[in-house]
């Protein structure tokens, strides 16, 4: 992602540090004493390449991954906020981008969908009945293509539109790109529901694997 102009960077660092202050008032670091630990050092290891992979594309390919849905599966968003800053510091300091456009990066790629799944997770905890499928299907894989796809609607909105930009091919290839997120977040989440629930701080057995009342 290119830097934003400066009010715009003064926009996205205001949202950032808002974001940030909120998580840290919810102490997430409490999550870190269970099993969340293992999950979060392995999001410190892999999601900063996953970031880093537009810097290694050749020049005009602008293919983004986010994995912040997933995060906020694994660590719950308190945590994954803290997180996903490490990692935008991370990136930062391995790639090759000012420290603008990374912020941007973190923003949208990260912060941004992270909160939408959040809130997506919550309607549908809200609107539709405890069950794995609602849980892997709609949660993890849909509900990231929907989080995904609007963040990045945003970001051309905002970015791109006052720029004079084509707006529709911006946002084919959001909605291309989306797919992308929500099959991998869909995939790890059905994987770590069977094997490993401990790392998924949104999974609950005695919700989601309620035998049917009589």
């Amino acid at each position: 992602m290119s830097a934003a102009p400066l009010w715009l960077t003064v926009l996205e660092a205001g949202v950032g540090a808002g974001a940030l202050a909120l998580a840290l008032w919810l102490r997430p670091w409490r999550m870190l004493q269970g099993a969340l630990l293992t999950p979060a050092l392995a999001a410190l290891a892999c999601l900063p390449w996953l970031w880093l992979l537009p810097q290694k594309l050749p020049q005009g390919l602008q293919v983004q991954l986010s994995g912040a849905c997933l995060l906020v599966l694994m660590l719950g968003w308190p945590l994954a906020v803290p997180v996903l800053a490490l990692v935008a510091v991370l990136v930062w300091l391995i790639g090759h981008q000012p420290w603008p456009a990374v912020l941007t990066q973190w923003v949208w790629v990260g912060l941004v969908p992270a909160t939408l799944a959040l809130a997506v997770g919550a309607a549908l905890r809200r609107w539709l009945p405890p069950n794995i499928f609602i849980y892997t299907l709609g949660r993890a894989f849909l509900g990231t293509a929907l989080s995904v796809f609007l963040a990045g609607v945003l970001f051309e909105v905002i970015h791109h539109l006052l720029g004079g930009n084509t707006l529709h091919e911006a946002l084919v290839a959001r909605w291309l790109m989306a797919w992308g997120d929500a099959f991998l977040t869909g995939l790890f989440a059905a994987v770590f529901v069977a094997f490993a629930p401990q790392w998924l701080a949104t999974w609950s057995d005695a919700r989601y694997l309620k035998p049917p009342s009589a």
